[in-house]
């Protein structure tokens, strides 16, 4: 019963030859790779985008402020002077690389409420109830100058006051 002791022997691997050659090419797809990921679309959702289904529980003559806080949550703005309206203002963007970003939808859900504090009205906006604003380009002109970035930076250099010999009265302590 003994032990039979058997030689190992290590086989050598073939390693195939690095070529060199080869580099330009793995840095050109990880260049178009990473330039590919920088072009994705960027989805943002903005304010509150009011589900359909949602909406459609909230029932005008029935359902109160509590309810219809509780399906839909805080309003994004109230009316301003009677606070009997509720808006709920959502809106979803889309934005490619470095873009402007596009609007793809926009939800507008007012809620009317009754002095009673009951829904008496459910509306949804469309962008046909939008009124056009003219936008004005006009700059409010400041006082005083225009500095570059440099003058702002350095432009406090030289500017120190030599210091005084005289800094006001003393006051000593009593016994001094």
């Amino acid at each position: 019963m003994g032990f039979r002791q058997t030689d190992r022997t290590t086989r050598s691997v073939k390693q195939r030859p690095f070529k060199p050659s080869r580099i330009p090419a793995l840095l050109g797809v990880a260049c178009l790779a990473l330039l590919a990921a920088g072009c994705t679309t960027t989805v943002d959702t903005r304010g509150n985008m009011v589900d359909p289904d949602i909406l459609a529980q909230i029932k005008p003559g029935q359902s109160s402020r509590a309810e219809v806080q509780q399906a839909l949550g805080s309003p994004s703005a109230t009316s301003t002077f009677d606070r009997e309206s509720w808006y709920y203002i959502g809106k979803r963007t889309e934005t490619v690389a470095f873009f402007d970003p596009e609007t793809v939808e926009q939800r507008i859900v007012v809620v009317h409420f009754d002095p009673n504090g009951t829904v008496d009205e459910v509306k949804k906006l469309t962008e046909d109830d939008a009124q056009k604003i003219q936008v004005v380009d006009r700059e409010t002109p400041t006082a005083g100058r225009k500095l570059g970035l440099l003058q702002q930076l350095f432009g406090n250099l030289g500017r120190f006051n030599a210091p005084t010999q005289n800094r006001g009265p003393v006051i000593s302590a009593p016994g001094r």
